[in-house]
């Protein structure tokens, strides 16, 4: 297993210096960590926990949205969307939980077209199968909370976390399909009709523009299901923060404006937000992206919401704080690449990225319903790789793992406000290394 393990971080680390330009600037980390999965794919006996399904059924197969064709809910491509869904079983089988993918966004015409010829924009380059892990997991010993519950992975092929609208696609021929809320819309209706409708329990959660997503839409979600149903939400490395870069200069809200604009995703955000960011008519659109910034989104928010974001996630050093343009001699390269290579000026600027982190997050502490969990590794997503989410070398705060600290919070077993201690005072932190390879 560590062998197989070492060759999926191998390949991670050759397809990432290879294939980094998916979308602009970069915005693809997301994109192969799936991979991973299945070189981290714990297995066990699942006869013995009453568990109907067997190891040929692993590998949870491709939907795509039956009645997405009739409602225009396309992806960027115009091909269906999709999901995985893994029926639950025993004291689950009434509960969901959904995870919403990552995988950036694209901001151009141009980056949009190319991100049509992958699977963050076409089911045609979707796999037919893909293995389920961490918080999809239906082993306890790696998901001990939510393993045999109702599971689905939502596949992303619009481009824009779910928020974009069809006013918005180009009139020059260019054919693209900006249709992201149609495809939450057409997805929420098919997973009502095949169960979700009567669910006891049910939690939305999402990795990076995954988890933006699950901001987005979290209210929505709670309004979709009967009143006496528990609902929660949980954002993984997904909350971006408004950040300049080492020069100065605003790249990502620069970014955020582009695919404000381009995609019409003003109309996904929440009302009250754009209300208050609209001084005139003329500054709607570009005022309305500050309601694209999670520190704005869960100002609206009703549902309860958990939050775990490293506070040196490796996307936002790489894209937001450090982006190529920012280190034209390539002073921060080997620094952007591996925490442990750089140097103390380097590290004190990144422990300001982590206290701009804490003060977006300092009113959602106050939040009682709120719970998160802030580890000071140099990763991304965690919740959906077993080492990350829940196994015996999982990052831990105040020795609980990510698995167990939300599974307390969601059923309410104690409250959790998790932060850790500063870069590198975490021994058990899984560091992300792109050096190698």
């Amino acid at each position: 297993m560590a062998n197989s393990r070492l060759r999926g971080l191998t390949w991670w680390r050759k397809w990432a210096k290879k294939d980094w330009a998916i979308t602009a600037v970069g915005f693809s980390l997301t994109v192969f960590l799936f991979t991973l999965i299945s070189d981290s794919w714990s297995r066990r006996d699942d006869s013995k926990l009453n568990n109907p399904f067997d190891h040929t059924h692993d590998l949870v197969d491709l939907t795509l949205v039956r009645n997405a064709k009739n409602t225009g809910a396309f992806c960027l491509d115009g091909s269906l969307p999709g999901y995985h869904f893994q029926k639950g079983f025993g004291s689950g089988s009434n509960n969901w939980l959904l995870h919403v993918e990552g995988g950036g966004w694209c901001n151009t015409v141009s980056s949009c077209s190319s991100r049509k010829f992958t699977r963050l924009g076409s089911s045609k380059y979707m796999e037919s199968q893909v293995p389920f892990s961490g918080i999809l997991s239906r082993d306890p010993s790696q998901n001990p909370d939510f393993f045999n519950w109702n599971k689905v992975k939502i596949r992303y092929c619009d481009g824009a976390s779910f928020a974009s609208h069809p006013e918005s696609e180009p009139k020059n021929g260019e054919k693209l399909f900006f249709r992201g809320q149609l495809i939450w819309e057409a997805l929420m209706d098919e997973l009502l009709s095949i169960g979700l409708s009567n669910a006891k329990q049910a939690f939305l959660s999402g990795c990076s523009a995954g988890g933006l997503a699950t901001l987005i839409h979290c209210d929505n979600f709670r309004e979709l299901l009967p009143k006496d149903t528990t609902v929660k939400c949980l954002a993984d490395a997904g909350f971006f923060l408004d950040e300049k870069d080492i020069l100065g200069n605003q790249t990502m809200r620069s970014f955020y404006n582009d695919v404000v604009h381009l995609q019409g995703v003003a109309k996904s955000l929440h009302k009250d937000c754009v209300a208050r960011m609209e001084p005139s008519k003329a500054g709607f659109v570009f005022l309305s992206l500050d309601c694209l910034f999670p520190q704005e989104i869960i100002k609206n928010i009703k549902t309860p919401v958990f939050l775990v974001n490293p506070a040196y996630d490796i996307w936002q050093i790489q894209n937001i704080l450090i982006p190529d343009a920012s280190d034209p001699h390539g002073d921060w390269r080997n620094c952007r690449l591996n925490i442990h290579d750089c140097n103390p000026s380097q590290i004190g600027i990144l422990h300001g990225f982590r206290n701009s982190l804490l003060r977006a997050l300092g009113e959602f502490q106050k939040i009682k319903e709120g719970g998160m969990f802030i580890n000071s590794c140099f990763v991304h997503c965690q919740t959906w790789m077993a080492e990350t989410w829940h196994s015996a070398k999982s990052p831990r705060i105040n020795n609980r793992t990510i698995a167990e600290s939300v599974g307390d919070w969601f059923f309410d077993r104690k409250a959790v406000k998790q932060i850790d201690c500063p870069y590198p005072c975490n021994p058990t932190c899984y560091h992300l290394d792109f050096t190698q390879g």
